[in-house]
């Protein structure tokens, strides 16, 4: 799992057909101090987050594909939770 910022949402108008009616968000890695750390993904919406969240997103295809229940799909990264608050 990883913890990235959400900088806005894709749009595809030709795409593959596990993506229709799914949102895919553009989302910007963060390290754990909440600096963006130059890394960046397109993730397939779960949890409705919105441009400036804090997101913790699941880079693992086979768990995103469980997700979203298909064993074959071109799906590596998900959109899993919205992170409200890191402390220690």
């Amino acid at each position: 799992m990883k913890i990235a910022r959400v900088a806005g949402t894709v749009v595809s108008t030709v795409n593959s057909p596990i993506f229709d009616h799914r949102r895919l968000l553009f989302c910007d890695y963060l390290t754990p101090d909440g600096e963006v750390t130059g890394d960046y993904v397109i993730a397939v919406d779960g949890v409705e987050a919105g441009p400036g969240e804090i997101v913790l997103i699941m880079d693992e295809g086979t768990g995103a594909r469980q997700i979203v229940g298909e064993a074959i799909a071109p799906i590596r990264a998900m959109v899993v939770g919205i992170i409200d608050f890191i402390g220690s």
